[in-house]
């Protein structure tokens, strides 16, 4: 029993050289880790501060003056949106704010790309269709037989009915987008007035569906 103990005092002996450099070199890793993800947060406050000091607005950037009603030519003077929204088993969040846009109610087509499989929500996104169509909004309610290509799938072939064709621009929104009434008076004289851009990218608010 003796030897046996000799043995084990011999070996907790020989590994304590060996734990404590580990320990150190953990040490110094961890406080290095730490060092570098202050100066990273110092950094990212930096560049923050100088984006919101020197950025230049879109509107200095390129030609932008507001849509203007037209004495002579009326509504016919704003251009024809199409507002896609594509949904899959998703509530109807979207149809409401899409229906809200600040567009002349004949300028503008809400175009719902439901690939549901759920009964009850499609049921339920057909009839917040129906109201809203029931209030003078031109909004159609697009179903398919199949999901190819999933929601891009949707929007290409959405894009294939005919009153499409009356489309100046096209506008997406996803089923939890919620934009603000101004979206299109914002957005789109970027390309009345810029015809070299093929596309206006905003930053979104959108909700969580339950």
């Amino acid at each position: 029993m003796e030897f046996t103990g000799q043995i084990e005092l011999i070996w907790e002996q020989t590994k304590m050289p060996l734990v404590v450099p580990v320990l150190k070199v953990l040490v110094v890793l961890c406080l290095a880790m730490s060092v570098m993800l202050f100066i990273e947060r110092v950094y990212m406050g930096i560049v923050m501060v100088f984006v919101q000091l020197f950025r230049r607005k879109p509107e200095k950037m390129y030609k932008w003056e507001p849509m203007k009603d037209d004495v002579e030519l009326g509504n016919l003077g704003y251009p024809m949106v199409l507002v896609q929204i594509p949904m899959y088993n998703e509530k109807e969040l979207s149809i409401g704010a899409a229906c809200g846009l600040s567009w002349p109610a004949d300028r503008v087509i809400i175009q719902v790309l439901d690939d549901s499989t759920d009964p009850a929500i499609k049921t339920l996104v057909q009839v917040e269709c129906q109201r809203w169509a029931s209030k003078g909004i031109n909004i159609k309610y697009e179903i398919r037989d199949n999901r190819n290509g999933y929601k891009a799938g949707a929007l290409k072939e959405g894009m294939k009915h005919s009153y499409v064709k009356q489309c100046d621009y096209v506008a997406i929104f996803d089923a939890d987008f919620q934009p603000e009434p101004h979206f299109l008076t914002r957005t789109i004289p970027f390309l009345v007035n810029n015809p070299q851009l093929g596309l206006v990218q905003a930053r979104w608010k959108f909700g969580n569906l339950p």
